[in-house]
């Protein structure tokens, strides 16, 4: 590995590894490579110093076939030879020099008491060689290179080649022991890297729109692929950071420029690994967590260099470990993940290396790219949730407790006797209806369990809301009391702290009231009302800076309509569709950002229908029954609570929240308790 490593960092474009031809045992192994070769100068004050600098000093090689960053730094690799075999012979050449010979012995060098000693034989080489690139051969092998040797290698240097069809500047041969040169094998990663169950690729423009595609490829051979195309700008990502921090300001684009990406997952459970050995036929499953694990993490190149990562220690430089572990839900880690963006020079001259050349320099550029980097992955997590084994919300919960009506069933089976079917042909719907039970009830057990999350959430947020507002209201007097002291005084940095832990308390006054529906169980609904059309104005009104930056006309009915539902619960239900409204409507560029309400009193039952409608992109038919469901999102960052809260406040009155997918936008309908129009 780390003499075909070497091969690599000195720009070659193929290495060979080869083996003699001794039997049991062969009599050597070469590694040969077309790279830049070495001068006597390089050999003697480089590759016979131990521990050089040279890599470090000179992190990009330059060769005929383009330029490279090295992979190594530490000036080691080279004695990894004598793990090898006792015996070593190389013979190296750069452009326009002579070819030398160096040999050395192992053993005699371990043995020398003296550093005078320690010496290797440098000769020039008469015999016939390459014009460039370096040889290396290993006699007198300390291992027995069987089979089951030979294709642990492979299996290790295919860690080596990168996945992406797109690098391939760099190839690996193995010429196995006792085999002609006809079967020499190309050395390849493992089929699976290459065709990941869940993938999402696109570009990003410059003015940080996202245009993607997901495709889920199921390695069971019942499954059914799945692909799915969006879109997503910047302002959209910058709304999903401003509900984490509401005093934060983003400027109309991004800083980081235009970029490439392509991002593959896998699930690496033990369900995963072995679905993924039993499709590609891999003996190991461990293998399959170390093949992922040599390319993990998100690699940026830059005109075709990798950028980052550098080292192992820098795989998760986006930060989502820790977001998968700070944050409840479907996150991926980096050891799920293997994913390649691609910059140049000339379209993101904000996105600069550090002096050291190790990271790319912290700065406005680099938050960006980070933010727009974080969102994709996030819509990436959404759509494979979507798609993972197991919950599957589909289906409505009627439709599922139909599929256990045995009446379909009886009918079919009476028909069949009354046509004297044989027996086999009666039995047939009998173990269907039996196989679709045991499949909707597995289905029904696990939406139970989703419901009784959501349960669970109530009484978590119950003591949310309660401990957090005993706390904030504390914290307010303090900082009211803080405001009145430093009103006459001049100290900017108390002052620009105070503002900060009043942003903070406000934030944390924002978490519960985002939870206080789910946690407003307890107290008698019907005791109060409400009028529909100055709930929507007083809504509207708390959003208006983020309106008005969008630039969305709202359409408010002027007349009066009264329902016995608790203000602050209409005005729960009413925020969560209107925030998710100007949330899509943040993407439309197209035509006229609106919302627009309308409200129906209906005489016949005695309620009222309130429909609101947007002009944003709609909603996929696939999605229209999904929306309600707990855990259901395509907003990156988001949890699926909102509409489930709201659906469930309007059940609370017997009513029913829908919606609908039309030419213009989206469509959501609810119905309330009528009082009288005021």
């Amino acid at each position: 590995m780390e003499l075909v490593k070497n091969s690599y960092d000195a720009g070659a474009r193929t290495v060979t590894v080869r083996f003699g031809d001794g039997s049991p045992i062969p009599d050597y192994l070469e590694i040969e490579d077309d790279g830049c070769g070495m001068s006597r100068d390089v050999i003697e004050n480089v590759w016979c110093i131990v521990a050089t600098p040279h890599k470090a000093d000179n992190p990009l090689i330059t060769s005929p076939t383009g330029q490279r960053r090295v992979s190594g730094e530490k000036g080691l690799g080279r004695l990894s030879a004598a793990r090898l075999g006792d015996e070593f012979r190389m013979w190296t050449r750069s452009v326009g020099e002579a070819c030398w010979e160096v040999s050395a012995s192992w053993p005699s060098l371990v043995k020398s008491d003296d550093s005078a000693d320690s010496v290797v034989e440098l000769r020039p080489y008469a015999g016939d060689f390459p014009q460039a690139g370096t040889r290396i051969r290993v006699g007198k092998l300390k291992q027995r290179w069987g089979d089951e040797q030979v294709e642990e290698l492979r299996s290790k240097l295919s860690r080596l080649v990168s996945p992406f069809s797109q690098v391939d500047d760099f190839v690996i041969l193995l010429s196995p022991p006792r085999s002609p040169d006809a079967s020499t094998l190309r050395v390849e990663p493992l089929k699976f890297l290459s065709e990941p169950k869940y993938r999402v690729e696109g570009s990003v423009s410059p003015e940080g729109d996202v245009a993607a595609s997901y495709w889920f490829l199921p390695l069971s051979a019942s499954g059914e692929t799945r692909d799915s195309r969006y879109i997503t700008n910047w302002a959209q990502v910058c709304d999903g950071l401003k509900k984490r921090d509401k005093s934060a300001h983003y400027e109309a684009k991004p800083r980081c420029g235009p970029f490439t990406f392509e991002i593959r997952a896998w699930d690496i459970d033990p369900a995963g690994t072995h679905e993924i050995a039993a499709r590609f036929g891999l003996t190991k499953r461990r293998d399959i967590r170390e093949a992922i694990r040599s390319h993990n993490g998100i690699s940026v190149y830059r005109d075709g260099i990798l950028v980052l990562p550098k080292s192992d220690r820098a795989r998760d430089w986006l930060g989502l470990d820790l977001r998968r572990v700070s944050r409840v839900g479907p996150r991926l880690s980096t050891n799920q993940i293997v994913g390649r963006v691609s910059i140049s020079s000339d379209h993101n001259p904000n996105l600069r290396d550090t002096s050291d050349r190790e990271n790319l320099a912290a700065g406005p550029a680099l938050t960006d790219f980070g933010h727009i980097l974080r969102a994709i992955l996030g819509r990436l997590e959404i759509e494979r949730d979507r798609d993972r084994t197991g919950f599957n919300p589909e289906r409505t919960l009627g439709d599922l407790f139909d599929v256990l009506s045995a009446e379909p069933v009886v009918a079919e089976v009476r028909q069949l006797v009354g046509k004297r079917s044989d027996a086999e042909a009666i039995v047939a719907p009998v173990e269907r209806f039996a196989r679709e039970s045991a499949e909707a009830v597995t289905t029904i057990q696990k939406r139970l369990v989703h419901y009784s999350r959501l349960a669970t959430v109530g009484t978590i947020a119950e003591l949310l809301v309660h401990e957090i507002r005993n706390r904030t209201t504390s914290i307010g007097r303090f900082l009211i009391t803080m405001k009145e002291r430093l009103a006459r005084s001049k100290v900017t940095r108390l002052i620009e702290q105070r503002d900060r832990a009043e942003s903070s308390a406000r934030a944390l006054e924002s978490l519960a009231d985002r939870f206080s529906p789910l946690a407003s169980r307890s107290f008698r609904r019907g005791t109060r009302t409400s009028v529909v059309e100055d709930r929507v104005r007083e809504c509207l009104a708390l959003e208006d800076p983020r309106i008005k930056r969008l630039g969305v006309q709202c359409d408010v009915p002027t007349s009066r309509t009264v329902v016995a539902v608790d203000p602050g619960e209409l005005d729960a239900v009413l925020l969560n569709l209107i925030t998710n409204a100007l949330y899509w409507l943040s993407g439309v560029k197209d035509r006229p950002r609106r919302i627009d309400f309308s409200v129906e009193q209906r005489e016949a039952d005695g309620r009222t229908e309130v429909r609101v409608a947007d002009s944003g992109p709609g909603i996929d038919e696939d999605d229209l029954e999904r929306v309600f469901l707990p855990g259901v999102t395509k907003r990156p960052g988001g949890i699926g609570m909102g509409l489930t809260v709201a659906a469930e406040l309007v059940a609370a009155h017997d009513g029913r929240m829908s919606t609908a997918s039309t030419d213009s936008g989206a469509l959501f309908l609810f119905d309330l308790p009528s009082m009288e129009r005021a």
